[in-house]
């Protein structure tokens, strides 16, 4: 199975964008899945359904700091790893409707202000989410 369908698979089992992501990823560099899914676990629903930044884009992110963050305070290291995050987001907006890495804007609606489980935003969450993980996953595949 690809990570892409590793992402889908984890998302459409119930974990958050980012932890889909950050699973699907983090184990290959070096993350156990007990730690991915515990440290991506806040920023589902747009930073703890705030519906900020995407899960799905963080846990790209995240991902990305994973195989080029620095370790050492390296300024062009980091500023290496910034490009590649301004990279990914600007290849997400693009390849989306919407051109946004905001939840609510990607969601249509504040999720902030529902309860997320309930049947209209729910549906709403299944329909659009799949698509901004399976988004994230193959900007991932080209800067991985």
């Amino acid at each position: 199975m690809s990570k892409i369908d590793t992402a889908l698979s984890l998302f459409n089992q119930g974990f958050n964008c980012a932890q889909a992501l950050l699973m699907a990823y983090g184990i290959e560099l070096g993350l156990n899945r007990e730690t991915a899914l515990k440290i991506a676990t806040p920023f589902g629903g747009g930073m703890g359904l705030m519906g900020e930044t995407c899960g799905a884009v963080t846990g790209a992110f995240m991902v990305i700091g994973l195989k080029y963050g620095i370790t050492t305070p390296d300024r062009n290291e980091k500023i290496k790893t910034y490009e590649l995050i301004g990279r990914f987001a600007e290849e997400f907006k693009s390849s989306i409707t919407v051109h946004s890495i905001v939840c609510n804007e990607l969601l249509g609606f504040d999720i902030s202000s529902k309860k997320p489980h309930n049947h209209d935003t729910g549906d709403i969450i299944n329909e659009k989410c799949p698509h901004y993980v399976k988004k994230a996953a193959e900007i991932l595949e080209e800067i991985l």
